[in-house]
């Protein structure tokens, strides 16, 4: 997916393995294939599992990672994942590498739960239990999303480049130059900061959807509080949606900037996707396409 990512077959993940955490030598070994576009996975004994990142990353990196899962598991209303340990990188993997524990479920997908109330209601309790968490003082850290939507317009012009062979790049401009000028709506939240659907685990109860784990909590921190509504456009169908935004509290600028955030989250996927993970490239454009067809957010472009 990424130029000149890291290779790891089984071999070298029992021998690193092996070497930084002796008493998990010999644990059967599988590899779990996923649309994920950071790590190689693999399922550790019954109860771990190790993280290898395709790209460099250093132990500072992940050591923060791992602060910041088990902040995440300590406050979700909601089972998620907690670190193990972080490994050093070594002459046979150049990267630091990370273990945690494995939750079992099956991960949403875009286009099955659309309909799903129980599943908007879900995540409505979770991003409002996770809102709720005093951030410490701290902001924003400057990483990836949840800051200025000014500050991805560079961004967004190369992705509606790249992407005009998949959708209307004219209305994904115009778009765009609508959202990007909504003012904020409050002060910094604690969020997941990364609510897509192969990070949610759900399941069927008594013939409902719901949330059953969180997944990915390395990201944890405080941001926009719009920045964990993309999951309402990565999920539902138009009335779905309000469900989730009524569970929320959403006022009408912060779902605004939401959808902005699902805007510049879907850009990068169709494109950069294409070819090495149609999975994820197809999550992008199906939420483009919910965004492009909101009669709300038309209005403003």
């Amino acid at each position: 997916m990424h130029d000149a990512e890291f290779a790891v077959d089984d071999a070298l993940a029992l021998a690193l393995i092996a070497e930084s955490f002796p008493e998990l030598a010999g644990r059967e070994l599988r590899r779990i294939r996923t649309p994920g576009t950071v790590n190689s996975i693999v399922r550790v004994g019954d109860d771990l599992v190790a993280r290898f990142p395709l790209l460099p990353a250093s132990r500072s990196d992940l050591a923060a990672e791992a602060a910041a899962m088990a902040a995440l598991a300590e406050a979700c209303p909601f089972p998620a994942p907690r670190p193990y340990g972080v490994a050093d990188a070594r002459d046979s993997y150049p990267s630091a590498w990370s273990l945690q524990s494995w939750l079992p479920g099956r991960t949403a997908h875009f286009d099955m739960h659309a309909a799903s109330t129980s599943l908007a209601q879900d995540l409505a309790v979770l991003i409002t239990s996770l809102r709720v968490i005093d951030p410490g003082g701290s902001g924003f850290d400057g990483r990836g999303r949840g800051g200025a939507l000014p500050d991805h317009d560079e961004w967004i012009a190369e992705c509606v480049d790249r992407s005009a062979h998949l959708l209307d790049a004219s209305a994904a401009t115009r778009m765009w130059a609508a959202l990007r000028q909504l003012p904020r709506s409050g002060s910094d939240v604690m969020s997941h900061r990364d609510l897509t659907p192969f990070n949610l685990l759900v399941d069927a109860q008594d013939g409902e959807t719901r949330l059953t784990g969180v997944l990915d909590g390395g990201g944890f921190g405080p941001a926009d509080s719009a920045l964990d509504l993309v999951a309402a456009w990565h999920l539902f169908d138009t009335p779905t949606r309000q469900v989730l935004r009524a569970g929320v509290g959403a006022e009408d600028v912060e779902w605004l900037r939401g959808a902005a955030w699902a805007f510049q989250q879907a850009m990068g996927l169709v494109w950069y996707y294409e070819e090495s993970n149609p999975p994820m490239s197809a999550l992008g454009l199906s939420t483009l396409r919910r965004l492009l067809a909101d009669d709300e957010l038309s209005s403003l472009a």
